[in-house]
């Protein structure tokens, strides 16, 4: 065990220390870059052990395998995007660990690229304080695989974002003031469980990826006239469950997605509420399973904006709808009848953004029950629900 006691330079303690050390830093600020190549441990042995990069590049660089960081606050990372100044940037390696570290004043916060089998736990995460279109990722994943991710908060950063990386599990985190609170790009059979978003300008995001499964999050509060909840975009074999997705623009959004041919998406048991829209198609989407969730308390249930998503070919059964009118006669909890939803042409908003403006006033609900009572034209038939439930138990 190599042990510093003094303030001499930080850089030095490493460089000097044989691999496999523990370095354990007393209170105090260490300043400027320093860089890791080798198994190494540093860990603040009392509250206080600040490094600072004094506003210039990354404040940590790590390179290799089997380097541990705890109980640090990293300060000062440069301002250059092409750079991607960070206050942690590791690459080229596997079995490390970043925990209980805050993050603060750096452009980006933990950068990882090709990081294998790490653990990156319970650290807050912050950008610098510039406007959100000029702030750095709050933690970036590329091209890494089967990481822990896990009680990490990341406040007024940019995005977090996972590209081009598998079988990571995503669980208990927390993010808010951000862009995207966790945005994925060819990335596969990751896990997303028991997270927690609100007010950023989208909760969760998938793209171009498959077998995935988001489980447990709250997505709360999504910002802006697009504000989503959870997006799917060309995505196939997801499991979208038990999550709670209230009060945002867009609830969950679908695009092309499932996108491979003979393959299904799940949603199921979500409770989707106060919503200005709860599901929202885009572009051909069908063959989604759409089973058990509660879908309450939204202005609008169901939107295709491209009258080309072929809604009605989505398997969709046994949700609860608020807007459902029927009757359960033989108290079985399922509604007699089906619960078809259609939209009428008369529904202005859906097609032109600048009449939202007016969707909550007197005069557009006057017009969408008269659209409902006497249409004028055929509505479009978007799904239908034969097995409604009635009532919402538990």
């Amino acid at each position: 065990m190599f042990t510093m006691l003094n303030a001499n330079p930080l850089q030095d303690a490493i460089d000097n220390a044989p691999e496999g050390s523990i370095i354990k830093l007393p209170a105090g600020v260490y300043k400027g870059n320093i860089n890791i190549n080798k198994p190494l441990t540093i860990i603040g042995k009392e509250k206080g052990v600040v490094i600072d990069g004094e506003g210039s590049g990354t404040v940590i660089t790590i390179k290799g395998s089997f380097v541990t960081l705890k109980n640090l606050k990293i300060i000062g990372s440069g301002d250059r995007h092409e750079n991607l100044d960070a206050g942690i940037k590791i690459a080229d390696g596997k079995h490390c660990e970043i925990s209980n570290c805050s993050i603060e004043d750096c452009l980006f916060g933990i950068d990882m690229q090709m990081i294998n089998n790490s653990i990156i736990s319970d650290n807050n995460i912050t950008s610098k304080r510039v406007d959100l279109g000029l702030r750095g990722d709050g933690l970036r994943l590329w091209y890494s695989n089967d990481n822990i991710v896990r009680r990490n908060s990341l406040i007024k950063s940019r995005d977090m974002v996972v590209w081009y990386s598998h079988g990571n599990e995503i669980i208990n985190n927390y993010g808010r003031d951000n862009r995207y609170s966790l945005h994925f790009m060819y990335a596969g059979k990751n896990l997303i469980k028991d997270n927690y978003y609100e007010l950023n300008s989208v909760g969760i995001f998938f793209m171009y990826s498959q077998d995935s499964t988001a489980i447990g999050n709250v997505i709360k509060s999504s910002l802006g006239a697009t504000g989503m909840g959870i997006g799917l975009k060309d995505v196939s074999n997801f499991t979208i469950k038990d999550n709670t997705i209230l009060y945002n623009a867009q609830g969950i959004y679908i695009d092309r997605s499932p996108f491979e041919p003979d393959t299904h998406n799940y949603i199921t048991g979500n409770k989707v509420l106060y919503n200005s829209e709860a599901l929202h198609f885009h572009s051909l989407s069908e063959n989604n399973i759409i089973r058990d969730n509660i879908i309450m308390g939204n202005i609008e249930d169901i939107v295709n904006d491209s009258r080309g998503s072929k809604t009605n070919q989505n398997e969709i059964a046994q949700n609860y709808w608020d807007k459902y009118e029927g009757f359960d006669r033989d108290n079985n909890n399922i509604g007699d009848t089906p619960h078809k939803v259609y939209q009428y042409a008369d529904q202005l908003w859906v097609y032109n953004p600048d009449v939202k403006f007016f969707y909550a006033s007197p005069v557009i609900s006057l017009l969408n029950f008269l659209a409902k009572l006497a249409p004028f034209t055929q509505p479009l038939f978007l799904l239908e629900d034969k097995e409604p439930k009635v009532k919402i138990k538990g």
